[in-house]
């Protein structure tokens, strides 16, 4: 259902059940799914894939150009999945030919004044909390929390069922299932609350915080953490994961700060 005083160009593919507000724009090249809907003043540039029952509120910016003067108007695009939110103002920008593609997951929720800036990676089940501004190429895994005026820095890695608190400037890699906060951004604890809420069992909670110590609480390096890991931890999903997490960082993980 489109209102009469919306722009919506002749070569978009939109969905018959798709309810787009007045003063809404949507350009060529975008394709949105069953069930979306679009709200007012909303702009929808080239380039752009919005899933299944999504909301879009009022004022976000979707598939503007990346700010990166390396861009030289190559064909990028936005990737959005299914159910997810877009709150008011928001900014999403498209890829450059780093990664051609900057993508949100589906069930998301990205809160008002949020930025998620070219070739990024935000997984699913992720919520960024008002004014978290992500710089390019950033990746955020599922299941994380990043909470508000949060300033990421670019090709930082967030990892999943990660809770970062409010305020903080995310300068390095933040490995999976912990919390974090102070400034600089320290190890804070696993996040058990989180885990819960996902059905992670008890003996799981556990085993993370006990691969966890040795990162952050034996006095070890962090090779020889995972030195230690590999050679006394069962292997396990969890364990592989936070393994691999390391193994792949390339700005280095944050440091401990339970002990300050």
């Amino acid at each position: 259902m489109k209102q009469p005083l919306a722009y919506v160009h002749p070569e978009a593919k939109i969905a018959d059940n798709v309810v787009i507000e007045p003063f809404v724009s949507i350009d060529k090249d975008v394709v949105i799914g069953e069930g979306s809907r679009i709200g007012s003043n909303a702009t929808i540039l080239p380039g752009v894939r919005i899933g299944k029952n999504c909301r879009i509120f009022p004022g976000a910016v979707i598939g503007a150009i990346p700010q990166d003067l390396k861009f030289k108007g190559e064909y990028t695009t936005v990737e959005i999945g299914d159910n997810t939110t877009i709150r008011e103002c928001v900014t999403i920008n498209r890829g450059t030919a780093a990664k051609g593609i900057t993508v949100v997951g589906s069930n998301c929720l990205i809160m008002a004044y949020c930025h998620i800036a070219h070739d990024c990676t935000v997984g699913s089940n992720v919520i960024l909390v008002n004014n978290t501004q992500l710089a390019g190429e950033v990746q955020v895994d599922d299941w994380a929390i990043i909470s508000g005026l949060t300033a990421v820095h670019q090709f930082c890695h967030v990892g999943s069922h990660v809770m970062i608190s409010g305020g903080s400037l995310i300068r390095k890699d933040v490995p999976p299932f912990i919390k974090a906060g102070r400034e600089p951004l320290s190890y804070e604890g696993i996040n058990s609350v989180g885990l819960r809420r996902r059905n992670f069992s008890n003996e799981k909670i556990r085993e993370i915080q006990d691969i966890y110590r040795y990162i952050y609480q034996n006095g070890l390096n962090v090779s020889q953490a995972v030195e230690a890991i590999e050679r006394e931890m069962p292997a396990s999903a969890e364990r592989d994961e936070i393994l691999l997490f390391i193994g792949n960082s390339k700005r280095g993980i944050i440091r401990g700060g339970l002990s300050d």
